[in-house]
């Protein structure tokens, strides 16, 4: 016991000959709970976590342990949360330069209530001038009818009004389970939050099917992400200052947005698992008010390809793309396609191919007894036009690689044969974890075999590329990357 002691006082020693500036620099490393625990280590601690100059209050985090049922869950952490927040804000302090506040929290009972108002005052006395917001519910999607979501639209409408500081200084938006009107929906995320940098809406809409119209010149918007909305389409009419774009999951059977007046727009992300009644659409006309962005990444999760076949359409759109990914094109399907992609764009320099398997077929076969869906081997054909361009490209990745599948090889070396500047060739496995996969034993072989880890195999498959696609660009193979329990294995040749 002498022996702990003493070396207890020879840690706290040496922490406490640290300067302020150091010991803030460990406490940003640690969840809000230890950090404010720390504060009764000593005199010298007492003040250090008012000092951070980033707050993140996340409800379920400030749990000591699990409890019964969701709603209950839900009910201890909004009241440890309210704890935390009272600690922070309740009473004044000589110290305080926090600025940035990240608060998590479900709108429910009296807690958001009593939160709002400490972090009213909080921004009022210009402790918080950066506020993100994350405004939760316990409802998953599928639970969530109309009225679920009309109630937590009413909710967060009666916590904004009882709390307009909060409007203020909002530079980030998370929403759940959100159903307002279209007009009310322009009118808080562009009219009232003026300083919001980053909108995420999980599951919110402006009614079934309905088409949401976005004009805001003077919205300081720069990121917006979008997840298994109902909406028919958004158009973006204008947002002058838009960078990035994310649209995950569309539900209706069209091209889920289109953009007018975005001249910022630099990355755009569409990621959906089409059902055979999804329809195709144009690209072209998705992208056609958006002539400025340089990364593409397209998701099909290993279901249909959602997009008409296409070619010159696409140049103007494509006109300065420099990153191009297309993942989650199911592992049997001809690749060739995706060049016409990169003939309409000779300006890219980086091109990223995921090869889509999931060895447990369970779950599609019940989704395609559900919802129909069904993989479709796309009916891209190389286009008849060449673009007057030579390729850029300079680095390319194709992920899920089978040397023994005929069209993984071909479409490889035709990628290295036409990109006379191509540099590097990254190979991977392309395997990720699946929780449900890993308790059902055996799992069968992938498709294709297996990916190669030896290096007699790596080398001599590196040679055949070579002398197909008369290419001298360094190919890596990389396999294990993908699982956190195994270590990185990379090859050079």
């Amino acid at each position: 016991m002498d022996d702990i002691f003493l070396l207890q006082k020879c840690v706290e020693h040496r922490l406490s000959a640290l300067t302020d500036d150091i010991l803030i620099s460990i406490l940003v490393r640690v969840d809000i709970a230890t950090a404010a625990r720390s504060s009764v280590l000593s005199r010298r601690w007492r003040n250090l976590p008012w000092l951070l100059p980033d707050l993140k209050f996340h409800a379920m985090n400030l749990l000591s342990a699990p409890c019964g049922g969701v709603t209950r869950h839900i009910d201890q952490a909004m009241a440890s949360l309210a704890r935390a927040t009272s600690s922070f804000f309740a009473q004044p302090r000589r110290k305080h330069t926090n600025k940035k506040l990240c608060l998590e929290l479900y709108l429910t009972g009296n807690y958001s209530h009593d939160i709002g108002l400490l972090v009213g005052n909080a921004i009022d006395s210009e402790m918080v001038t950066d506020l993100e917001l994350p405004i939760l519910t316990e409802k998953k999607p599928e639970d969530s009818a109309h009225e679920v979501m009309v109630q937590q639209a009413q909710d967060m409408d009666g916590f904004f009004s009882a709390y307009p500081s909060v409007l203020l200084c909002l530079t980030r938006l998370h929403l759940q389970n959100i159903r307002l009107a279209e007009r009310d929906m322009n009118h808080l995320l562009f009219d009232c939050c003026k300083q919001m940098l980053h909108l995420r809406l999980d599951h919110c809409d402006t009614g079934d099917c309905s088409v949401w119209k976005i004009n805001a010149p003077h919205s300081n918007l720069r990121v917006l992400e979008v997840y298994l909305s109902k909406l028919k389409k958004a158009e973006v009419l204008c947002l002058p200052k838009l960078e990035r774009v994310r649209w995950q999951a569309w539900l209706f059977y069209e091209a889920p947005l289109c953009f007018g007046s975005v001249p910022s727009l630099k990355e755009l992300s569409l990621i959906c698992d089409a059902s055979l009644i999804h329809q195709d659409f144009s690209l072209s006309q998705v992208l056609d008010g958006a002539t400025n962005i340089h990364t593409l990444t397209l998701n099909f999760r290993g279901e249909k390809i959602w997009m008409q076949p296409e070619g010159k359409q696409q140049c103007t759109a494509f006109n300065k793309l420099r990153k191009l990914t297309i993942h989650g094109i199911f592992i049997k399907f001809d690749l060739l396609w995706t060049l016409n992609l990169i003939e309409a764009a000779p300006s890219v320099e980086t091109f990223d191919v995921e090869m889509f398997e999931h060895p447990w077929q369970e779950g599609h076969e019940a989704r395609i007894r559900c919802f129909g869906a069904q993989r479709v081997e796309p009916s891209w054909k190389l286009s008849g036009f060449t673009s007057c361009h030579k390729w850029q490209l300079k680095e390319f990745q194709s992920s899920g690689f089978r040397p023994l599948l005929e069209q993984h090889f071909l479409f490889v070396s035709t990628v290295m044969g036409r990109a006379p500047d191509l540099k590097t060739v990254l190979l991977t496995d392309g395997q990720y974890p699946c929780n449900g996969c890993d308790t059902r034993i055996p799992i069968p072989p992938p498709v294709g075999g297996f990916f190669p880890t030896y290096r007699d195999a790596q080398e001599a498959i590196a040679k055949q590329l070579r002398e197909r696609a008369r290419s001298s660009a360094q190919i890596i193979f990389r396999s294990g990357s993908t699982y956190p329990s195994r270590a990185t294995r990379s090859y050079i040749y």
